[in-house]
């Protein structure tokens, strides 16, 4: 059964991640636990939809000519996508996790390039309501019921003008993965269904 990760995303709320680690060959480590965690994290950031990670550590039989090495492994799922970094192996585990992650990162950068794709073709309407409106800006943003929140700025509101978007306000919006993290576009007012 997966510990459930209790992070904080980049507005500083709590968000929980199936998250588990298993040592094979080792003895547990909260250092390399929460090593771990932490790449998860920024994993977490870069693709807010991650809905499990499993992490295995296995301590190798020793080589002839080197020491032992950690082998790493990341099994990874999101909507639609299952993702595995397997056997990566170093003499440091610490260097082991960090190469491994940084695989894992390049798989979600080539998910997320195809979904951008995919979402300007077929892209299907999310519902929320504003959290928090910056008149002065010309920005907001919109809380969806999962808890993720998506930027949008004047130009994104669609059918009305930004200066009747409030906080409270329900509304509906095409989401987007940009370069600052998640954004609505075409957001509209009304009584939207939220769920």
């Amino acid at each position: 059964m997966p510990n459930i990760l209790s992070i904080q995303n980049s507005k500083g709320e709590k968000m929980k991640l199936p998250f588990n680690i298993r040592f094979h060959g080792m003895e547990p480590s909260d250092a390399v636990d929460a090593n771990a965690r932490e790449h998860v994290h920024k994993l977490e950031a870069f693709a807010p939809d991650i809905m499990t990670c499993h992490v295995s550590i296995d301590l190798e039989q020793k080589h002839k000519h080197q020491g032992r090495p950690y082998g790493v492994r990341i099994d990874l799922t999101l909507p639609g996508h299952e993702l595995v970094v397997d056997r990566v192996q170093r003499e440091d585990v610490y260097v082991a996790l960090r190469d491994a992650f940084d695989d894992m990162k390049r798989q979600l950068e080539d998910v997320v390039r195809k979904r951008r794709g995919q979402e300007k073709q077929h892209a299907v309407p999310l519902h929320g309501e504003v959290v928090r409106v910056n008149d002065e800006g010309g920005f907001g943003f919109i809380r969806t019921p999962d808890g993720n929140e998506y930027y949008f700025g004047r130009d994104n509101v669609a059918g009305t003008t930004f200066d009747q978007v409030q906080t409270g306000s329900p509304v509906q919006f095409i989401p987007e993965v940009g370069g600052e993290g998640l954004q609505a576009k075409r957001v509209s007012l009304g009584k939207h269904r939220m769920g």
